[in-house]
């Protein structure tokens, strides 16, 4: 078995975000679909920048948004994503290695320029997320540590990082490692979109006992196992995955590893401002507990405690001490 140095490691898409508030005539304007994700080449992300209004310009990225949000919980943490070599690319090294991430990816000239996702915040606080990819959708095998994967406890995977061919065959590669290092695989479904592009090879790497701990909402999972109520889907999957997690927003979550079962309410919050980064956060504080062994009610619970103070605030990351409001429950 291999020293385990790092908690989590995470290999995922480098993004700067660029968040704004807009009305629905602009999502309108633009024909987006109020809080879905989707893809857009170079050109489409001027021309929507250009008719944003005023923004801010933070590091992001579903799986960076997550080791940010395990490094505010005290936890070790690594992130291996593709950057252009550019100002972009310079701003997100900087910020990442700000929090005590791990980052050792260099940037590539050749891989085009750093990725960037344009995210429009409606008064409801949904975050409608127009992604320019970039850079990111380059990464490669050789970027790939062996090393620094078998000498992390969990490795943690995000779909949105499955479509393009280079970065899922990283990812393969990772898991592959991940299996004979004893390194536990989490997986999660991202988005809607990807599960419907992917879901075959995501049903294999589960039926492959590939995945070790599944993450999804509840729209994400019903797609994936194509069903209409959640309880028997669950059941169904619950001897597939060793570890599955189902978030349900302002309902809570809820997961279940072999015959332990557990639920949890959402916190409760003083305002919902941007759901950005709920699920990432959430995924932070669910690995916090399971790297750090405890149950599955208490990671839930960690979980929640994470997405309720990112959804506060603008941005997909944390502003205040997620470890002073976990309190015990990280002791």
């Amino acid at each position: 078995m291999n020293e385990k140095t790092i908690d989590v490691l995470a290999i995922g898409n480098a993004i700067v975000d660029v968040i704004t508030d807009a009305d629905d005539a602009f999502l309108d304007r633009h024909a987006m679909a109020k809080g879905s994700m989707r893809l857009i080449d170079a050109d489409e992300a001027d021309r929507l920048y250009a008719d944003m209004g005023p923004g801010r310009e933070l590091s992001g990225g579903s799986a960076a948004n997550t080791v940010a949000g395990l490094a505010a919980l005290g936890l070790r943490t690594a992130f291996v994503g593709q950057l252009g070599d550019d100002e972009l690319g310079q701003i997100f090294a900087h910020d990442i290695r700000s929090l005590g991430v791990d980052f050792r990816t260099p940037p590539r000239a050749d891989a085009g320029p750093t990725a960037r996702c344009l995210i429009l915040v409606t008064a409801d606080a949904q975050r409608t997320m127009n992604t320019f990819l970039g850079a990111a959708q380059k990464l490669e095998k050789a970027a790939i540590d062996p090393a620094a994967v078998a000498g992390a406890r969990i490795v943690y995977l995000e779909g949105y990082l499955w479509d393009p061919e280079q970065p899922r065959a990283a990812m393969e590669a990772a898991i592959d490692v991940a299996r004979s290092a004893g390194t536990k695989v989490a997986f999660t479904l991202s988005d809607g979109f990807v599960v419907e592009r992917h879901r075959a090879d995501f049903l294999r790497l589960i039926d492959d006992r590939k995945i070790d701990i599944l993450f999804a909402n509840e729209h994400e999972f019903l797609h994936l196992a194509q069903a209409t109520e959640l309880l028997p889907a669950i059941n169904d999957f619950a001897v597939r995955v060793p570890t599955l997690v189902v978030t349900r927003s302002e309902h809570g979550a809820l997961a279940c590893s072999g015959e332990e079962r557990a639920n949890v309410p959402a916190e409760p919050i003083a305002r919902l401002v941007d759901t950005t980064g709920a699920g990432d956060l959430f995924a932070a504080g669910f690995l916090a507990g399971q790297a750090r062994g405890k149950s599955l009610e208490d990671s839930l619970r960690l979980g929640a405690i994470a997405a309720s103070e990112v959804i506060q605030h603008y941005g997909a990351r944390p502003e205040l001490d997620l470890a002073a409001l976990a309190g015990p429950l990280l002791q």
